[in-house]
């Protein structure tokens, strides 16, 4: 029989304080029983002696300080899991919204979790093909890796997101692959339209959906991307399938902590985010990875929008220290309608290297991105230049990148929401773009290479002038 307490002293905000208890424990599950029999859940986030702060997930308007009974379960939050919760959909808490039968649970799993043995990890190291080139071909995403999206205010994030999680596939092996997507703090019409694209697209039957709208209180976003990568590490490690997890927006999930930490009465960090915040990233950026003699793997791409595009901002400052590279959104190149906007010169996978390579990708892979990137850097360069000096001022050579920058955001980067290529057909792609140089430019690819790869995509006369140079 669990003790019922009578003796909350007092309630703030969301959080409420109750003295004279015994043997509560951090993160333990509470019920709060109010005067009229409604029961409302919270977790206990601070213990002092005989007091116990505990916060309610939803929120404590009506909770009678003298009426109200307060019960410590014994236990921390837990979601019932099971292979069945593929093609559904779930509120923030892991409730099924989506007019479905309750799920019957396999198991009951703590949302927080377990650490991953650091010496247990395998490296990162297969190649994930997600049918949008300017990943694939120059940021590639690699099986167990962390890879963030750093957007803005008004970029397709969401779209982009979308379209990741229909195309995204593991190659060369016929394994299981799904996507559990964890929405924070999103609006009904962007609920919808993640429900309506997953649903109409087809990819709904290998995806779980956890949506958390605007409304729903602060405590239920902050559960909401340790929920979705609870059933991601059972999906991944128990069924032995390579999820792909995909979180938006980590902004809104940092300003629900900021929220909890001022009612707590915390002592801020930078811009008034908790000085916990890196800590509590970590938390939940590193439940991402491979395990020896594990089958499954999780893939993470968390996205966020940075307040006013600044990327020295707390939260895409301190997710970059912890994951493993960035894809970086253009609010320029998305006013030129390019679809979907990323900035290819600023974003990063580190680990792209591991994931490219004759047995991964293609041969070719790697000198096709080194040269991709320097050509569009010096056409970059040259538009810069054109707009100081005239086009005029270019020399001939420099107006040839001029146009190879212009050509490679129109056709490589922007290829639009549903067009979903290969990765042959990306690195083609790349090659039909370069094709426009001369051999003596192309010095970053191997010259057996261009050899084999570039008489495709040259017409006759231009090969026989190459061999007269």
């Amino acid at each position: 029989m669990l003790k019922e307490y009578l003796t909350i002293r007092d309630v703030t905000g969301p959080l409420i304080l109750v003295e004279d208890v015994e043997g509560v424990t951090y993160g333990e599950l509470v019920e709060i029983i109010l005067s009229s029999g409604e029961k409302r859940r919270g977790k206990v986030l601070e213990v002092n002696r005989n007091m116990a702060l505990v916060q309610l997930f939803e929120g404590s308007t009506g909770v009678d300080v003298y009426k109200s009974r307060v019960r410590f379960l014994g236990k921390g939050i837990e979601l019932g899991v099971s292979g069945e919760m593929l093609g559904r959909v779930f509120d923030g808490l892991g409730r099924p919204i989506d007019d479905g039968p309750e799920i019957l649970p396999e198991q009951r799993l703590n949302i927080d979790g377990n650490p991953i043995n650091p010496y247990a990890r395998q490296f990162p190291s297969e190649f994930i093909q997600t049918g949008i080139s300017a990943i694939d071909g120059l940021n590639t995403l690699v099986r167990g890796q962390k890879l963030p999206i750093f957007s803005g205010s008004g970029l397709p994030h969401n779209r982009l997101a979308a379209q990741i999680a229909r195309q995204a596939r593991v190659l060369g092996k016929e394994e299981q692959f799904g996507v559990v997507f964890g929405a924070m703090g999103i609006t009904f019409e962007e609920a919808q339209y993640f429900h309506d694209e997953f649903r109409k697209t087809g990819a709904l039957e290998r995806a779980v959906l956890f949506l958390n709208l605007a409304d729903d209180p602060a405590i239920e976003r902050i559960s909401t991307p340790r929920v979705t990568l609870t059933t991601a590490e059972f999906l991944a490690f128990e069924k032995g399938m390579h999820i792909l997890v995909i979180l938006t927006d980590m902004t809104n999930y940092a300003e629900a902590l900021r929220e909890v930490s001022a009612a707590r009465k915390e002592i801020p960090g930078r811009r008034g985010y908790p000085g916990y915040l890196y800590t509590d990233l970590a938390t939940l950026y590193e439940r991402a990875g491979r395990i020896k003699g594990r089958t499954g793997s999780i893939t993470l791409i968390p996205i966020l929008t940075m307040p006013e595009d600044d990327k020295t901002h707390p939260i895409p400052d301190l997710t970059g220290y912890i994951t493993e590279g960035q894809i970086i959104l253009s609010r320029s190149l998305h006013k030129k309608s390019i679809l979907p906007p990323i900035d290819v010169l600023p974003s990063l996978s580190r680990l792209r290297q591991k994931g490219v390579g004759s047995d991964k990708t293609r041969e070719d892979h790697d000198d096709i991105f080194n040269q991709l990137y320097a050509a569009y850097a010096r056409g970059k360069q040259a538009q810069e230049l054109a707009v100081i000096l005239g086009e005029t001022a270019l020399s001939p050579i420099d107006k040839q990148f001029y146009n190879f920058a212009q050509d490679f955001e129109e056709k490589y980067v922007g290829q639009g929401e549903y067009t979903n290529r290969t990765i042959d057909e990306t690195l083609d792609l790349g090659w039909e773009l370069l094709s426009v140089f001369p051999n003596s430019e192309l010095k970053r690819i191997r010259k057996d290479f261009l050899e084999k790869y570039m008489t495709r995509f040259r017409k006759p006369e231009e090969l026989n002038r190459e061999g007269e140079d």
